[in-house]
């Protein structure tokens, strides 16, 4: 199957594809130190032309239905502020989940809604059986947008990765489509009553 990119609308964020012209904002969004600080695959300083690449790599990644990128764009008036990704293992049913948003955007609920947008399109489109993601143990706002978001924490595994010459614990999250949390609080309410009668 072919895919591409869709866009998601949210209460007030919608998720596009990223075009050529986001390229500079891009750059000046996930130049700053503080976003890449807990973003393995982050370079900092950001490379002057780099995200032009990215971008042009997006259609082709989706078309395989190996990797889905969209801008995270503020509803009110268009605004980039940031990123969201959805890696898949098509043999096991699951994706990485992978986000990041320019620092005037934090603590504002952007991301979390983007994520619960992105869960839900991976269940419903992509069929998925398991979302899960992962972040550094030093950053707990991204850990708070992951249980916004539904996910369930899992556990911690130590020294899981290298960023500055430093081993890093990753604290791990996840949500399976059968998960109470996707049913409609009735329906989780019925669900729960059966285990713990």
């Amino acid at each position: 199957m072919i895919w591409c990119i869709p866009t998601l609308k949210a209460e007030r964020t919608h998720l596009r594809p990223f075009t050529p012209a986001d390229a500079p904002e891009v750059e000046l969004l996930a130049g700053a130190p503080e976003v890449s600080d807990t973003m393995l695959g982050m370079p900092h300083p950001y490379p002057p032309g780099a995200a032009a690449p990215w971008i042009a790599n997006h259609a082709e990644r989706a078309a395989d239905g190996g990797e889905f990128h969209w801008a995270i764009v503020r509803k009110a008036d268009g605004r980039l502020l940031g990123a969201i990704r959805l890696t898949i293992t098509t043999r096991h049913a699951r994706d990485d989940l992978g986000y990041w948003l320019g620092i005037s955007y934090w603590n504002q609920g952007y991301t979390s809604e983007a994520a619960r947008c992105v869960i839900a399109f991976g269940f419903d489109e992509l069929r998925l059986h398991r979302v899960q993601a992962g972040c550094m143990t030093r950053n707990p706002a991204s850990a708070r947008v992951m249980e916004k978001a539904g996910m369930r924490f899992e556990g911690i595994a130590r020294g899981y990765l290298k960023k500055h010459d430093h081993f890093e614990d990753i604290a791990t999250y996840a949500r399976l489509r059968t998960d109470p949390s996707l049913l409609r609080k009735d329906e989780a309410r019925e669900l729960m009553r059966g285990v713990t009668e």
